[in-house]
């Protein structure tokens, strides 16, 4: 039977800051990688923090994150990544 690897990354996201907390998920990608992990996973709404509010009102804010998820995905290159 063939073994499941996981990560936790419990890490602390700021509330808006979309650029930052997608480099800190691309950082612990490559830690999870390092690891041997075969799935990451992280907080809900780890890119946008918690909570994101009136943020989501703001059509920018929702592209910014839609361009976020992209990055984390061509980061993840065959690992799996549980995201939000």
């Amino acid at each position: 039977m063939r073994s499941l690897r996981i990560a936790m990354a419990q890490i602390n996201p700021t509330v808006g800051d979309i650029v930052g907390n997608t480099r800190l998920i691309q950082t612990w990608i490559k830690e999870a990688r390092q690891a041997k992990a075969d799935l990451v996973a992280f907080p809900e709404l780890a890119i946008t923090g918690y909570p994101p509010e009136d943020l989501l009102f703001k059509p920018r804010f929702i592209e910014d994150t839609h361009r976020a998820l992209k990055a984390v995905a061509a980061e993840a290159r065959g690992l799996v990544v549980v995201v939000g």
